[in-house]
């Protein structure tokens, strides 16, 4: 007896710009998975927080807002993306200033309670790979199999760098700074911080190129199948 008889649980962490979105995406459809970005939900609520001119260092708030959204994700002309009560805001959540603001919103206990609730159901029944920063210490402790995907800021944010537009672009120094912020953000927040999990496969894609980084965690999947 294997478990190729049923889909795993799959989770990615790691801090921004590990390359964990491409990679997520591109392994999740080579084994039938349900791709879920937890980050994108973070943003969401910090974007819609902007939008109805809530300070991001208003937990109280911020908290009572995350509670009254209904975030679910769409398919559209074939790409997964998330929506707020209805309304597609994948564009704007991937703007620079909001990853900052997901950040601060993350740490507050009634939002990270309510978006627990929504990426358990989705899930529960197994078949998905969960991207994100807690999704394999919190979300799913007891994933089937579970990777930590790194690389040194300056790396992360030459690619940040290379993929946006050159119109308002920051320059590379701040775009790592704000890398760095992120990073201490993230991993000294008392609640549910950015750590790899013990039994996590701990990858740093540094030197890797995106196909070597999914070949390798798709050998670790198939190896969970065959067990």
């Amino acid at each position: 007896m294997t478990n190729a008889t049923r889909l795993p649980v799959v989770t990615i962490d790691g801090p921004a710009g590990a390359g964990k979105s491409t990679i997520s995406k591109q392994l999740a459809a080579r084994f039938g998975l349900v791709y879920i970005d937890t980050g994108a939900m973070f943003r969401a609520v910090a974007l819609t927080a902007r939008e109805q001119g809530i300070d991001w260092d208003h937990a109280e708030a911020v908290e009572t807002l995350a509670e009254t959204l209904n975030l679910t994700f769409l398919v559209k002309e074939g790409e997964r993306r998330i929506s707020v009560n209805g309304h597609d805001v994948e564009t704007e959540i991937r703007q620079p200033a909001i990853s900052l603001g997901a950040s601060k919103v993350s740490a507050y206990g009634r939002v990270r309670a309510h978006l627990l609730k929504s990426q358990q159901a989705m899930g529960e029944a197994g078949g998905v790979l969960l991207e994100g920063r807690d999704t394999g210490t919190v979300v799913f402790p007891d994933a089937d199999v579970k990777f930590y995907l790194d690389a040194s800021a300056r790396v992360r944010a030459e690619r940040r760098f290379a993929q946006m537009p050159e119109e308002n672009r920051p320059s590379l120094e701040e775009l790592q700074e704000q890398i760095e912020a992120r990073d201490r953000a993230d991993s000294q927040r008392a609640l549910a911080p950015l750590i790899c999990p013990e039994d996590a496969h701990r990858i740093d894609s540094s030197n890797l190129s995106i196909g070597e980084v999914v070949e390798k965690m798709a050998s670790f999947v198939e190896g969970w199948q065959k067990a």
